[in-house]
């Protein structure tokens, strides 16, 4: 099993191009189901969580090519389908769930496994079927797979989810653009993963009204088209990078980032002391003279704090003057990154989801061990920060979620390499 070494201590100096978005990509994909003609993704992040739906779509009967060296990636559902998602692939991913509306919406009926992914929490899959009831399907559950069917097809209705959820928005919109009539889903996720697709499946020819709202209406259609779609930026993994420059002092420009969609993130690290410029094709980061200093963060749905960053945040909130208070409101079991960085001389104590972090001159290179996709980038940002070596294990966590991350730091001046097992 692969490991990541990291000799801490040299403030980042350079430029990062950030990928496109994982989260947008993983949706887009699913989307090629809805048609018989092919959608072609620009700008598609390198990553083993894109290429594992890539397999669970060709296992579908969707064929995929790549291009590029994988940053062009071509789908097309024009043979026939099949509707079982195999437990083999769906388990190592919880977003294979999104293939459950388009295949649902195409094919009439679909069977997919229960997922999997990074231990963060339950986020059980009752939204996403509560959303295909309203569109007039049924389910049951047996053998650990789902068995949704829709037999007279999918009918427009009004889906109003108790609490917001971004899969489940995603699913129900797919889901939607070939259902009779119109549906309006309400108190649905405003994230910008959910325009992307919006606007995709507007290309594709679906008639889609209020993504990035709290409310979207679909018109559905007979069928959809092909389209070329550019993914957007990556978000976290541009977060993840402000971070890095900020906590090493240096002064990082990150090629493709665009502000809007990380505007509470952003906010919030200016309040903690760094500097962010922007010039509309990129931003740069550098941090205060003096440092970090102490702020509060409760993670929020977009447009707040993304819970997606929260542990990268706290590695730098280890280093802050001050004590920070930290507020995990979206997922409870999301604080599994702590004994790590406690390992390195943090000083965090966690009660239920709030975090109390008192920041500490300097962090100790050590042995670490990562649990999930966002701990283990923390874990390297606390790696770049430490005094003396870190190494942290299981990093394949690292390349479900971020593209060339060795390559993108050490570029910077980053002293780091992966050691093979």
């Amino acid at each position: 099993m692969d490991k990541i070494e990291i000799i801490g201590g040299t403030p980042l100096e350079g430029r990062i191009p950030i990928a496109g978005a994982k989260n947008a990509c993983l949706a887009l994909m699913p989307a090629a189901i809805l048609s018989d003609k092919p959608l072609t993704l620009m700008n598609a992040p390198r990553l083993s969580d894109i290429q594992t739906m890539g397999n669970l779509l060709e296992s579908l009967g969707v064929e995929v090519k790549s291009l590029q060296s994988g940053q062009v990636i071509t789908l097309s559902a024009h043979g026939p389908l099949k509707h079982l998602a195999d437990y083999d692939i769906v388990r190592k991913m919880r977003a294979s769930i999104l293939v459950l509306g388009p295949l649902l919406a195409r094919q009439g009926q679909a069977v997919v496994s229960q997922p999997g992914g990074c231990a963060i929490g339950a986020r059980p899959i009752d939204l996403h079927l509560y959303a295909l009831e309203r569109l007039g399907a049924d389910w049951e559950l047996k053998g650990g797979y789902v068995h949704v069917t829709a037999k007279d097809g999918l009918k427009g209705g009004v889906i109003e989810f108790p609490t917001v959820s971004v899969g489940a928005t995603e699913n129900a919109v797919m889901a939607a653009t070939l259902a009779i009539g119109t549906t309006e889903i309400r108190n649905a996720a405003k994230e910008p993963e959910i325009s992307d697709l919006a606007v995709c499946l507007g290309r594709m020819g679906a008639v889609i009204e209020g993504a990035g709202t709290d409310v979207i209406r679909i018109r559905g259609v007979t069928e959809l088209g092909g389209a070329t779609h550019p993914v957007i930026p990556d978000r976290i993994e541009m977060g993840t990078y402000m971070l890095a420059a900020a906590m090493t002092g240096g002064n990082v420009e990150l090629a493709g980032a665009k502000r809007e969609l990380v505007e509470a993130f952003a906010a919030k690290l200016e309040e903690a002391g760094a500097v962010i410029e922007d010039d509309g094709k990129s931003l740069r980061v550098r941090v205060n003279p003096g440092g970090l200093s102490a702020v509060n963060v409760v993670t929020e749905p977009y447009p707040g704090f993304p819970t997606d960053l929260q542990a990268q945040m706290m590695a730098a909130l280890a280093i802050a003057d001050g004590t920070s208070i930290l507020d995990e409101q979206i997922f409870e079991n999301r604080f599994m990154h702590v004994p790590e960085l406690t390992r390195m001389g943090a000083d965090i104590n966690t009660r239920s989801g709030t975090a109390t972090v008192k920041g500490v001159r300097k962090l100790k290179g050590a042995q670490v061990m990562a649990t999930d996709l966002r701990a283990s980038v923390s874990l390297v940002l606390a790696g770049l920060a430490a005094e003396g070596t870190t190494t942290v294990s299981r990093v394949y966590h690292l390349d479900r979620g971020y593209e060339q991350i060795e390559k993108k730091l050490s570029s910077c001046g980053a002293k780091i390499r992966r050691i093979g097992s």
